[in-house]
């Protein structure tokens, strides 16, 4: 259990240092590398949960990563017919980093899985991170040196950065409930985007290529009978579940109840050889659930069902822990529980749980509604709100409050930042746009909330309790099947996701592929009000806080009582606060 770090420096000795102030040692050699000769600056931390491995060496490269492939034989494959068979049973860090020194960025692009990769090449570093940000990856620049990690941590211990808060991803956060782009909450450190080679120079010259992008191929005339589109992605499903099933051993599924967690309940069941066993939480009978649906799936398909009961106490005594695993903030009020989930299944003994995430930002969920309403009302003249600043706002997260929540002080440092608008411009409004509205927003979502919350929580989450939680439905072959199906077979009517279910409707009772969606009801004002009430007001209206100065006292007081609000929905947004200020303690900044 180890995540990755890299520096690239002037001299080896430097590199060791700057390495060893980072918290990391010399990598474990796979092969015949030589940790301190040949790689004196790849290295791993072992003092964090993760799945790095290295260094190990290709074609003069060396490389340290955290790589889980889904495709080893395809990749072998692709090897052996360009002259390079692969070492038997080497690691997949190696097969990676083979690919990439004889195939390229083709090569990185045929790999199907989570990875983080660094190179050493000459005198330069490679970050390669793969294509839909499974697992991520950090760097920065200070002494005249480059500094790579998978752990945000570590380059937060780096003493020659000597970062501090970026005051920029503050209002991102506040605005998304994430981080969507580069930025971090740490100034000075970048993330690298998924899909990416990004390659640092010696002489402090950061470039950037794109191997893979989904793309927009739908037929002009579209088609009029769907039945090819639904074959071909019931193909892909298929196989997307079956190379991420553990050979020889039993797996989890994360079971809400919704047809996305469902359909990969189903084809888990119908294609592993092991006992499959699923997972579902309770918040308690009082409020809305789905454990109905849960339960009737998990019954259909013959799997050990397990209902793990989270408290408001278990939230409030474990929230500040579960913040502190993550690289940037996410201000998810399920945290807590995926945690718990998360030990679940690795105190039953397995090592792989799949999920159903995915189904929404590559098919269509409900959440796009808003902004296929607000197209409808546009001005065509090109009045009103640009699309780019609707999006954020359709996120009912803290955009639209920031001038009452910021203080004086941090308002006016933000006056000439860069606004978030510009993370979601490329997909919206800018010139490289896919053609259908729906497209669009799917593609934004993808890259964004995707990338940057979705597949990274639940990494980080299962990496702690030393699983690999994999998502089916973010596979690269079913994503660009997405956006070559025509977006009136993904919203059809008032049907979301359309093809997806009909895909899978032979797997499925039919009561849980044509339910609506109605989502889990996490009882977010109830904690506050209750067992979060004391740890809140002490965190947010407290001295470090007010040192910090970043939130108006009197905002937070009036969101605590739910002033203003004629309904109580304050809690959404005092969740965000808190969580943020959870964050930056356990960071010390």
């Amino acid at each position: 259990m180890a995540r990755l770090c890299a520096v690239v420096a002037p001299d080896a000795e430097r590199a060791r240092g700057h390495l060893a102030a980072m918290g990391a040692t010399p990598g474990r050699p796979v092969g015949a590398v030589a940790a301190d000769a040949s790689a004196p600056g790849l290295g791993l931390v072992v003092s964090e949960p993760g799945h790095a491995d290295g260094p190990f060496a290709a074609h003069g490269l060396t490389g340290v990563g955290e790589v889980t492939v889904h495709n080893r034989a395809e990749l072998c494959g692709a090897l052996a017919a360009a002259g390079d068979p692969p070492p038997p049973g080497c690691a997949d860090g190696e097969l990676l980093l083979r690919c990439w020194a004889r195939l390229g960025e083709a090569g990185v692009a045929l790999a199907e899985g989570m990875f983080a990769l660094a190179v050493r090449d000459g005198a330069d570093l490679l970050l390669i991170r793969d294509h839909v940000g499974a697992r991520t990856l950090f760097y920065a620049r200070a002494d005249g040196c480059w500094a790579a990690s998978t752990s945000l941590r570590a380059l937060r211990r780096w003493p020659a950065l000597g970062t501090g808060v970026n005051l920029a991803a503050v209002r991102s956060f506040l605005t998304f409930a994430y981080l969507p782009g580069d930025e971090t909450l740490l100034r000075g450190v970048h993330e690298v985007l998924p899909g990416r080679v990004v390659r640092l120079s010696a002489s402090g010259a950061v470039t950037e290529r794109v191997y893979w992008e989904p793309r927009e191929h739908v037929a002009d005339p579209e088609p009029a009978d769907p039945p090819e589109y639904v074959l071909a992605l019931r193909a892909a499903l298929e196989e997307a579940t079956a190379r991420r099933l553990p050979a020889g051993e039993a797996v989890g599924v994360l079971l809400s109840g919704g047809i996305d967690s469902s359909l990969v309940t189903a084809l888990a069941a119908k294609a592993h050889d092991q006992p499959v066993h699923t997972y579902s939480i309770s918040f308690g009978d009082e409020l809305p659930h789905e454990l109905g649906y849960s339960g009737l799936v998990a019954a259909h398909c013959h799997t050990r069902h397990r209902v793990l009961t989270v408290s408001g106490d278990a939230v409030a005594a474990r929230l500040a822990d579960a913040a502190a695993l993550l690289d940037s903030p996410v201000g998810d009020p399920l945290t807590v529980p995926n945690l718990m989930l998360a030990e679940a299944v690795a105190g039953d003994g397995l090592r792989v749980v799949l999920n159903g995430e995915g189904g929404d930002p590559v098919f269509g969920g409900p959440k796009n509604l808003p902004m296929l309403v607000h197209e409808m009302h546009r001005d065509p003249l090109g009045g009103g709100e640009d699309r780019a600043t609707a999006y954020l706002r359709s996120y009912r997260k803290c955009w639209s409050d920031l001038p009452e929540l910021l203080t004086a002080d941090a308002l006016r440092a933000l006056v000439d930042a860069p606004a978030p608008q510009r993370f979601v411009e490329p997909y919206l409004t800018g010139p490289g746009r896919m053609e259908y509205l729906l497209n669009q927003l799917l593609h934004c979502n993808l890259r964004t909330k995707g990338a940057h919350h979705i597949l990274t929580k639940v990494e980080r989450l299962t990496a702690s309790r030393g699983l690999q939680g994999r998502a089916p439905l973010f596979d690269r072959r079913v994503v660009d099947h997405a956006f070559a199906t025509p977006p009136r077979l993904k919203l059809r009517g008032t049907v979301e996701k359309w093809v997806l279910k009909e895909a899978v409707r032979d797997l499925l009772p039919a009561t849980v592929v044509d339910r609506p969606k109605s989502g889990m009801r996490v009882p977010v004002q109830q904690w506050l009000s209750g067992p979060l009430r004391e740890l809140g007001g002490d965190l947010l209206l407290g001295s470090a806080a007010r040192r910090r100065g970043l939130f108006r006292p009197e905002t937070v007081r009036a969101w605590m009582r739910g002033d203003g609000a004629l309904l109580p929905r304050q809690g959404g947004k005092v969740w965000l606060v808190l969580t943020l200020e959870l964050w930056l303690r356990s960071y010390e900044l």
